[in-house]
C-alpha cells in the first residue's frame, strides 16, 4: 500500500512538471493560413442559455493559433465566458513573426507590443483578435480546458449579443479590422478541436 502511494505521488509530480505544461511551440511557419470564416444570419432566431438571451448575428468558423489565454471567475461576463483566447492566423500563426512580439490580457482586453515590428501594423492586428468563447455545452467546456497557449485551434459557432432580463447586453464585433473597445469576437462556440500536426 505504501509503495502505490509512493508511485501515485511520483506519477502526480511527473506530471505535474514535465506533462501539464501551458504552453507548446510547433515552429515557424504560418501554421493557419486562412482569415476566419464569416456569413451574416438574415433572420436571426433568439433563445435563452444560462439565464440569458442569446441572439446569433452571423456564423462564424476559423482555425487559429492561441498566443495568449485568460480565465475569468469574476464578473459577470465570466458566467457565461469563462475563458478568452487571443487568436492569430496567416502571419501571426508563425512563431518566426511571434517572437518579436509580447502579448498581455487583462480585464477582457488583449494588447501587444513591439521593439521592431516585424510587419506593417495594420497587417498585424487585422490577423488576431481577442475572442471571448462561450462553451455551448460540456464538450466545449472540456476541449477549452485542455487549449494551451501555441496550440493551432479550430472553432465554429456564431458571432452573438447577449441580453440579460436587467438591461445588460454583450456584443460582439463583426469585423476583424476594429480595434480598441468593442472590437472583440463574443463567440457562442458548438465545437472546437485541436489541430496541432
Amino acid at each position: 500500500m505504501k509503495n502505490l502511494l509512493y508511485f501515485s505521488l511520483a506519477v502526480g509530480i511527473y506530471w505535474l512538471f514535465f506533462l501539464n505544461t501551458d504552453h507548446v511551440s510547433l515552429g515557424p511557419g504560418i501554421l493557419a493560413p486562412e482569415v476566419p470564416k464569416q456569413e451574416k444570419i438574415e433572420y436571426p432566431e433568439s433563445f435563452l442559455f444560462e439565464g440569458h438571451t442569446i441572439t446569433p448575428l452571423a456564423r462564424y468558423e476559423l482555425m487559429a493559433k492561441v498566443l495568449s489565454r485568460e480565465d475569468y471567475f469574476l464578473g459577470r461576463e465570466s458566467d457565461l465566458s469563462p475563458t478568452d483566447l487571443v487568436l492569430g492566423w496567416g502571419e501571426m500563426s508563425n512563431e518566426e513573426t511571434l517572437e518579436t512580439i509580447s502579448i498581455k490580457q487583462s480585464n477582457r482586453w488583449y494588447r501587444w507590443y513591439s521593439d521592431e515590428l516585424p510587419l506593417p501594423r495594420r497587417k498585424l492586428e487585422n490577423s488576431s483578435a481577442n475572442v471571448h468563447i462561450i462553451p455551448s455545452d460540456g464538450v466545449v467546456e472540456s476541449a477549452l480546458d485542455r487549449v494551451r497557449i501555441g496550440d493551432i485551434v479550430t472553432l465554429s459557432g456564431s458571432l452573438v449579443r447577449v441580453d440579460s432580463s436587467d438591461g445588460w447586453s454583450w456584443v460582439s464585433s463583426l469585423s476583424r479590422k476594429d480595434t480598441g473597445s468593442g472590437s472583440c469576437e463574443l463567440i457562442f462556440v458548438e465545437d472546437m478541436s485541436i489541430e496541432n500536426f
